[in-house]
């Protein structure tokens, strides 16, 4: 047997005696176990830089979003928000996964401070990296005293204040149904 370009042997089929003594050599040969194969995944993408530094914008953004605005946003199965002006068809598509998310944001174990500042550097971030489509994780409260969500509506109010948010409505089932909202942001120029 001559190897080939390549390193392997060329396509000579063997004879039942070889076969034989081929079987007879790995007679007392134990396979490996499953649990000791590599599986080789693909490296994860990398995260986005964050700024160490919180920048004026940020800071000016994250004080223009208040609590103690109250938009109608009902808080059942259909949770949704629509920039007005905009197409109906827009949170439909939103709804239906028409777009991407492109990033997440998890605000579990989050004070309402820390979500408003999270929420406000994520958004910003987003749009310097013209991300379109994005989940914001609030929870779904059962770990609050009265296990009912405490995020849910602040965020759904901030949300609803920025600029560059618009739509988001309740995340599908695989990305945290109740405990989740999938934002559309304004496309970046």
């Amino acid at each position: 047997m001559k190897p080939d370009k390549k390193g392997l042997t060329s396509d000579r089929t063997i004879n039942e005696e070889e076969a034989t003594l081929f079987r007879e050599a790995m007679r007392d040969v134990i396979p490996l176990t499953p649990s000791r194969q590599v599986v080789h995944r693909p490296k994860p993408p990398r995260p986005i830089p964050r700024p160490a530094v919180q920048t004026a914008t940020t800071a000016a953004s994250q004080d223009m979003l208040s609590d103690h605005i109250s938009l109608e946003i009902p808080d059942g199965d259909e949770w949704a928000y629509l920039r007005p002006g905009l197409p109906r068809q827009t949170l439909r598509k939103l709804r239906r996964g028409h777009w991407k998310i492109q990033a997440e944001l998890d605000m579990h174990g989050m004070t309402q401070d820390q979500a408003r500042y999270a929420l406000v550097a994520f958004l910003d971030e987003c749009s310097r990296y013209r991300v379109r489509c994005v989940c914001v994780i609030h929870g779904r409260g059962l770990g609050s005293k009265n296990h009912e969500p405490v995020l849910k509506l602040k965020v759904g109010n901030w949300l609803a204040q920025r600029h560059d948010v618009l739509a988001f409505c309740q995340a599908t089932p695989e990305y945290g149904g109740r405990g989740a909202v999938l934002v559309l942001l304004k496309s970046a120029v």
